[in-house]
């Protein structure tokens, strides 16, 4: 069905009509404002944790860490705490034969352009249950409840382990057979132009591409003639689509490796009051490392005409720098395959997740040693890019959150040898592995949605 789909020749559509229009119609503005104008939010005198009055949403606390990976070897940090479950869904309907998504026209604060190309529903707990008092959650019908459609794709998958503590999200794909008439800010999209849209800068947000991630292509049946990529390279993508056929190791192999490195890895993770982390201080409007690094934790005053509640004031995350994802791909005899890394990062649930060969914010590694394939990446032919885009990460928590993200050709000489915790992989593979949760963390998962506009 997503193959049909991402294959089908690209419409003339009125996607670019239907997005300066709500642009247009809907008013935003966020400004920063201090701590002690943040209603509804409050600091714990005895902890210092940052949460809500109704004790739902999410918390800033402080987490310890002592790891034996790594250039450094034991920290504290600031850390998002929010146990509860959202759900990111994308509804799916046949229009004239080729499977179409319901994308939403989505405000969040956090994103640099405010407005960018949502799931169809993208909520959390919190805001669906309405602990906000506002307005429901549109579509939300379809994908809980006795009502919902077809179940194509249903699974709990992880978000930035270096931001969030244990944080998961239900990844979901619900096909329906009726009318279901768009909301003004709601648009019936091909899902090959959806993955087009991937390659413009901070359009398709976070959200909508970990379930584009998800779904299960099958290897195309003819060359689709994406115009993103060469020839030869579109086809050795399409083979990688096969789960096994042609891989340098099988299913199997990549399990027990990757099981491996989890049972290699220790590190000692404890949530602790954000009042007693080391190395950071807080302002009356930031609480950030006395060094600069990583990131910040700010208050905003948002005002969103087309949200559910149209104005509120919270805490963001807003990194101290942008930074580079990118996945190193090689044709293996004739078959695409990725380089992933079994990254370690302290807010996971299982302490490691297959990660991009590069994920890394260069500014943070001033006097430390340098993350693997980095020089290589930041150096690579513009010749051998495959994908090139700036992304946001999720605007609901994120400040100005962008990375590049990039997939990279090597060269044929390229070694396929490489270091214990990299492997070489098909997207066949990693499509076998999103069907569970925890193996691929979410930005690999935004670079296999990319690597899907490229076949």
């Amino acid at each position: 069905m997503f193959t049909e789909s991402a294959s089908a020749t690209r419409p003339a559509g009125r996607f670019r009509e239907w997005w300066s229009e709500r642009a247009r119609a809907n008013r935003f503005n966020v400004t920063p404002i201090p701590f002690d104008e943040l209603v509804d939010w409050r600091f714990d005198p005895e902890t210092g944790n940052l949460a809500h009055s109704s004790g739902g949403f999410f918390t800033i606390e402080g987490l310890h860490v002592r790891s034996d990976y790594g250039p450094v070897r034991e920290w504290s940090q600031p850390i998002i705490n929010q146990a509860e479950i959202g759900i990111l869904g994308i509804l799916v309907k046949s229009f004239g034969g080729v499977p179409h998504c319901l994308m939403q026209a989505k405000m969040e604060p956090g994103n640099v352009n405010t407005l960018q190309l949502s799931p169809t529903v993208q909520a959390t707990r919190s805001n669906y249950t309405r602990v906000h008092r506002g307005g429901r959650t549109r579509y939300l019908e379809y994908f809980a409840g006795p009502s919902r459609g077809r179940v194509l794709v249903d699974v709990l998958q992880s978000e930035q382990g270096s931001w969030f503590y244990r944080k998961r999200n239900r990844n979901m794909v619900v096909e329906v057979t009726g009318d279901v008439p768009p909301h003004e800010d709601f648009c019936w999209l091909p899902l090959r132009e959806v993955l087009d849209l991937l390659h413009t800068d901070n359009l398709v947000n976070m959200d909508a591409r970990t379930v584009l991630s998800c779904m299960p292509f099958a290897p195309p049946e003819a060359d689709s003639g994406s115009r993103h990529a060469p020839v030869a390279f579109r086809r050795a993508l399409a083979r990688s689509l096969h789960r096994s056929a042609g891989a340098l190791h099988d299913l199997g192999d990549v399990l027990s490796w990757f099981t491996e490195e989890k049972t290699r890895h220790e590190m000692t993770v404890r949530l602790i009051p954000a009042g007693r982390v080391a190395g950071w201080r807080r302002t009356a409007h930031e609480i950030a490392r006395d060094d600069g690094r990583h990131f910040r934790v700010i208050a905003v005053n948002v005002e969103a005409s087309s949200r559910e509640v149209p104005s509120w004031r919270q805490p963001l995350l807003a990194p101290a720098g942008r930074g580079v994802i990118a996945f190193l791909a090689k044709s293996i005899e004739g078959v695409a395959h990725v380089l992933v890394h079994a990254r370690v990062e302290p807010g996971f649930v299982d302490t490691v997740e297959l990660g991009p060969t590069v994920q890394a914010i260069r500014e943070n590694y001033a006097g430390l040693p340098e993350p693997r394939y980095l020089d290589y990446v930041l150096g690579a032919d513009p010749a051998r890019i495959r994908f090139d885009a700036y992304l946001s990460e999720e605007g609901g928590r994120f400040f100005d959150a962008q990375n590049r993200y990039v997939v990279i050709e090597v060269e044929d000489d390229f070694p396929v040898h490489c270091p214990p915790d990299y492997r070489w992989v098909t997207l066949g593979q990693l499509g076998a592995l999103l069907r569970h949760g925890h193996y691929l963390n979410v930005q690999a998962r935004s670079l296999v949605a990319c690597l899907h506009s490229l076949w």
